[in-house]
């Protein structure tokens, strides 16, 4: 698919999409729950650092690089290794390392399996509080969705073949 000229700025396009709108799900409260009284919002954030003691700490480790930090590595090596292409201008410095390495991390990154957890607690606490879902899930949701539709769009052998004739 990326073969066709327009194909790469479209997957360029929803890299940069994915990648703002991962920075608002961090940004921004992803729900908050009110019972008996007790309001309480959280962000993605506050989920991670509530790992934050003794022997849960790798926990918080793990879900941060899962759920935020590898998702925004293999998007931002991505923008960096299409975005002169789309150009049609030469290819950065170490494209082809940056490319390689958001493939690498294709299978680590977790966002989809986050929002698919959350969806599930969700309904389970929804009959015990009132939850108000914040526009950083729906920003998450949006992420899953951007990121299914460019990897279902991206033809690993045409960007490698790309990134071999721009720089050759």
């Amino acid at each position: 698919m990326t073969s066709q000229p327009t194909a790469m700025a479209r997957i360029l396009s929803l890299a940069l999409t994915a990648f703002i709108m991962m920075i608002a799900a961090v940004s921004f409260p992803f729900l908050t729950l009110d019972a008996g009284g007790l309001h309480n919002a959280t962000s993605v954030i506050d989920a991670v650092l509530a790992f934050n003691d003794g022997l849960a700490i790798p926990l918080a480790v793990a879900v941060a690089f899962f759920i935020m930090v590898i998702p925004l590595i293999r998007l931002a090596a991505l923008i960096y290794a299409l975005g002169p292409l789309v150009r049609e201008a030469p290819a950065r410095p170490g494209a082809r390392k940056a490319f390689g390495l958001a493939e690498r991390l294709r299978p680590w990154s977790m966002a989809e399996i986050f929002i698919v957890g959350v969806t599930v607690a969700l309904i389970k606490v929804a009959g015990l509080a009132a939850v108000t879902i914040g526009p950083a899930f729906w920003a998450f949701a949006g992420v899953v969705i951007i990121t299914v539709l460019k990897d279902q769009l991206i033809c690993r052998y045409s960007i490698w073949e790309a990134l071999d004739q721009s720089a050759g």
